[in-house]
């Protein structure tokens, strides 16, 4: 992949993963999130890893968000009403995010396997399939099932969340 588009795709998948937050009506976050799962299956293409970025956009940007929607509009959820702005809590962040830039900055001037080109694969012919299956169940079995049970708590979380009380 060209750096162009490396950059290209890298850019549009921070700016519409920032107007998920940013974002009042949740539709309008819901189909940014698809943008930015389409910018990172876009990365995936780049990276040669082709059987990635197909299940990013079948699993994440289709099923997952076909059912964030779905939810969304069945419970009919309204954009959020404006708030007064909040400087300490917006000074407070601010201070976690530079915090946070600085710390991944030293880490990573520390990283010296991070200055290293990966070896060259042993084989020509890698079975995609097969291996992505072997590290999710084998090596990142744990990993892999705390993220499903994320998202069903997040989906438990939406429904929770927008109740309504009876009167």
């Amino acid at each position: 992949m060209s750096p162009i588009l490396f950059y290209f795709f890298a850019a549009l998948t921070l700016l519409f993963g920032i107007a998920v937050i940013a974002n009042r009506n949740p539709v309008a976050s819901a189909l940014s999130l698809v943008v930015c799962f389409m910018g990172l299956a876009a990365l995936f293409v780049g990276l040669d890893a082709y059987f990635i970025a197909v299940i990013q956009v079948l699993v994440y940007a289709g099923a997952v968000m076909v059912l964030f929607l779905f939810i969304i509009m069945l419970l009919d959820l309204k954009a959020e009403e404006r708030r007064k702005i909040n400087l300490v809590a917006y000074a407070g962040g601010g201070i976690v995010t530079v915090g946070f830039v600085l710390e991944l900055w030293f880490v990573l001037q520390k990283f010296d396997l991070g200055k290293t080109a990966f070896p060259a694969l042993a084989e020509k012919n890698v079975d995609d399939v097969r291996n992505v299956g072997n590290a999710l169940f084998l090596t990142h079995n744990l990993p892999f099932q705390v993220i499903g049970v994320l998202i069903l708590v997040a989906t438990v979380g939406v429904v929770v969340l927008s109740k309504r009380e009876s009167k």
